[in-house]
């Protein structure tokens, strides 16, 4: 019975997940200001497609965390709410104002192959993202010191190369990824207000896994960049 219960709550996530990608595009095509752009369909499509495998992998994996991702975990910080807050509205309007731009009012033009190197930036960060859940079973929504789950330091992985590989994903698919496959130059407006979020929210937990998780100042000597090699 315990199993079935398992089981079904995964299902259950898994489909959360997929709606949560899927529902906002009436409202994406109704910014758009029309059902025919075939660019916006093309969006769509990789940002679906790409979550949807990502989320298969994970039911597979480590379906436990895929369920976690959809709660706020006791401990969570009040600054990340904040952040996260943040994130979300620069994230909507990178999203809108590109609709508006390439579907809507045509104000900025950019060539087509550009669209597939967003393309490709995007299913990256997903591929990323993904690595980063199926390695790290702390890979939560929320930022906390998981004291109920016996938080530890993941070392493996793509955490071999950046302490914080998820956000460096976030480099590739918000900032690079989304205005590029949606394509619009203004896009990259509100997209650089999600750098800004990205690496506010790096620090402030980079920080507090510093001062409260056993073994993690030791790794940050070891890996010394926080996002890019050899940058940050």
């Amino acid at each position: 019975m315990a199993e079935v219960y398992r089981r079904t709550r995964t299902a259950l996530r898994v489909v959360q997940v997929i709606a949560g990608v899927t529902i906002p595009i009436a409202g994406f095509f109704w910014i758009a200001g029309r059902i025919d752009w075939l660019g916006g369909w093309f969006y769509v499509g990789v940002v679906v497609a790409c979550h949807a495998v990502s989320a298969l992998v994970l039911w597979r994996r480590n379906p436990e965390l895929l369920w976690r991702r959809g709660s706020i975990g006791q401990g969570t910080r009040a600054w990340d709410a904040i952040c996260l807050g943040g994130l979300g509205v620069t994230f909507l309007a990178t999203v809108g104002l590109g609709a508006l731009d390439a579907g809507r009012h045509g104000w900025s033009a950019m060539p087509a192959g550009l669209c597939l190197v967003g393309a490709l930036l995007y299913a990256g960060f997903v591929v990323l993202l993904t690595w980063c859940m199926v390695v790290n079973p702390h890979f939560e929504k929320t930022v906390r010191i998981q004291l109920d789950r016996a938080h530890r330091v993941i070392q493996t992985g793509p955490y071999r190369l950046v302490r914080h590989p998820g956000y460096a994903g976030l480099l590739l698919g918000f900032i690079l990824g989304t205005p590029l496959l949606l394509g619009s130059w203004w896009a990259f407006l509100p997209a650089l207000g999600s750098l800004g979020m990205i690496a506010v929210r790096t620090a402030l937990e980079d920080r507090l896994l510093r001062a409260e998780l056993p073994g993690y100042r030791e790794y940050a000597e070891r890996v010394r960049y926080r996002l890019v090699p050899g940058v940050w």
